[in-house]
């Protein structure tokens, strides 16, 4: 779960979160989730109890399991997606990754004590919920931090709604895989719902980079017209060749691309921010502005 959680990490182009960070969401995922996501299945369990029988193991494994497991893990993002640093598309995927990966770790853990009794019944336990089941778990939570993230940066009137189709996407990929291995003859099937899964969630961190990189050269388009910045920089800012050597002094060309990246986004949020917020954001893009200023005026090539 910990080389997943990297990769991810790494897949974040342009601003990366802060490691601590990513591995705070992991930590809630794998404990305090953990927690409160046993505590809900048992609450449902005793709620929809007969005076005889516990509900169906499909009922719970479909429905309960889903719906407590989502939320105990999506509320943590409540929080998260408030935060003035959350400030990119990527950030919801990466959070919400973490703290699946790091629930999917704990629950994994339970599952190789209470039944990898021999070798070969762990072996197995250990290809399909580390291969599958934890994928699961990464996935479905990536996906309501996605949308979380896409209601935070958009001016649609209806984007309150959208946290709500986020949570009920998680729920229905975490229902369809648990019903697809409750059943050995429908097992290939979940196997390949996952595979399909993890194109997608590959497709949407790509989707988001495309739309990082947007933003970047129309806000840093505005400032090479303020001549901040050289318009030959604009191409090399928002594309790999910024992790060459050559285009600028070596010695200021990591703080400077930080700088101009972190100004971008600084200047989308302000755009469609209001109140204390919008200040905030003020302030950020006059520093980053000063920064750029100060570095080029004396470093540029």
């Amino acid at each position: 779960m910990l080389i997943y959680l990297i990769i991810i990490w790494k897949m974040d182009k342009y601003e990366r979160e802060p490691l601590i960070n990513v591995i705070v969401h992991f930590l809630w995922g794998a404990f305090g989730a953990i927690f409160f996501a046993v505590a809900g299945s048992s609450f449902f369990n005793f709620l929809f109890a007969t005076k005889n029988n516990t509900p169906p193991l499909i009922v719970q494994s479909v429905i309960f399991a889903p719906f407590t497991e989502e939320i105990a893990k999506g509320s943590f993002l409540l929080k998260t997606v408030t935060d003035k640093k959350f400030d990119n598309l990527i950030d919801g995927l990466v959070y919400g990754g973490a703290i699946g990966l790091g629930f999917g770790m704990t629950e994994n853990f339970i599952y190789y004590l209470s039944y990898g009794t021999t070798f070969y019944a762990w072996l197995q336990l250990v290809i399909i919920r580390s291969g599958f089941s934890a994928v699961m778990h990464c996935i479905s939570t990536a996906a309501l931090g996605a949308f979380l993230a896409i209601a935070k940066f958009s001016e649609n009137s209806i984007k309150f709604l959208l946290p709500i189709f986020g949570f009920l996407i998680a729920m229905v990929i975490h229902s369809i895989w648990n019903l697809s291995v409750s059943f050995v003859n429908t097992y290939i099937w979940g196997t390949i719902f996952i595979f399909l899964l993890i194109i997608f969630f590959i497709s949407l961190f790509k989707f988001f980079i495309v739309k990082e990189r947007k933003i970047i050269l129309r806000e840093l388009t505005e400032e090479a017209n303020m001549n901040l910045i050289p318009f030959s920089h604009l191409s090399i800012l928002s594309s790999k060749s910024r992790l060459k050597k050559g285009w600028i002094d070596e010695r200021i060309r990591k703080l400077y691309v930080r700088t101009a990246i972190k100004l971008a986004f600084r200047k989308a949020q302000f755009k469609i921010s209001n109140g204390y917020k919008k200040l905030y954001y003020e302030n950020e893009i006059k520093q980053c502005r000063n920064l750029i200023s100060d570095l080029l005026s004396t470093n540029i090539k």
